[in-house]
């Protein structure tokens, strides 16, 4: 879900979103931004709730400047998302670092910090089409081969907007920055172990029907052949 480059608005470099350290691992262009995002399945929304702050993990969905949650009515952590500003973070790792000394090893990851203040999605055409940003996002082609959500199920859900104009892009790669002297000294392995996410078969449910079969959109995902159920 991106868009042409010239409709996009720039990061913004504001005091809170401006790297204080490594400030060579940050990444100013908006793009960026974007592959972070739309790379990941779970971000971290970061909310003041009763005076204490709070971490939630949830699923979030891209599309364009706007990056929308959703949740239930109900939850607590959602309204006091609507009562001010809040942060919401995507990380990546992509390998440990194994250096020659303990205080360089490190890991390289992709991270993505936003800052904002959410606004409450009411519009009944915007609200369905942010669940569809959502779904899409998580499980690629699946949005028009399941059932809409219904009225009832439409309204014991919220739904968030969170613009991402102000937000910061940090980066790593490559292997270990040992020390000269260490490198010299020499006797202990250095390098990468890297990382990375995969998808195992699919599994379907057990109260499946006979014939319905994997459809190729989730079977494309996964990291070796499936059989056809």
């Amino acid at each position: 879900m991106t868009d042409p480059a010239e409709t996009r608005t720039p990061l913004s470099p504001t005091p809170r979103s401006s790297l204080t350290r490594s400030k060579e691992r940050g990444a100013t262009d908006r793009a960026a931004l974007d592959a972070v995002l739309d790379a990941g399945l779970l971000c971290h929304l970061g909310v003041v709730l009763g005076n204490s702050p709070v971490v939630i993990p949830t699923t979030y969905g891209r599309d364009g400047d706007t990056l929308y949650l959703h949740g239930s009515t109900g939850a607590g952590n959602l309204r006091a998302a609507l009562r001010g500003e809040v942060s919401v973070s995507v990380t990546h790792v992509d390998g440990l670092v194994y250096a020659r000394s303990a205080m360089h090893f490190s890991m390289n990851y992709r991270s993505a910090v936003i800052h904002a203040r959410p606004v409450e999605v009411t519009d009944p055409e915007t609200r369905m089409h942010a669940l569809r940003v959502i779904v899409e996002h998580l499980a690629p082609g699946s949005w028009d081969a399941v059932r809409r959500p219904n009225k009832k199920e439409m309204a014991a859900t919220m739904v968030l907007a969170v613009d991402l104009t102000e937000a910061s892009v940090k980066m790593r790669a490559g292997g270990p920055r040992d020390d000269e002297s260490d490198i010299e000294t020499g006797g202990v392995w250095a390098g990468v172990l890297p990382i990375r996410q995969v998808f195992d078969p699919a599994v379907s449910s057990a109260d499946l029907e006979p014939g319905i079969e994997i459809p190729e959109h989730v079977r494309a995902r996964c990291a070796e052949p499936v059989a056809v159920r």
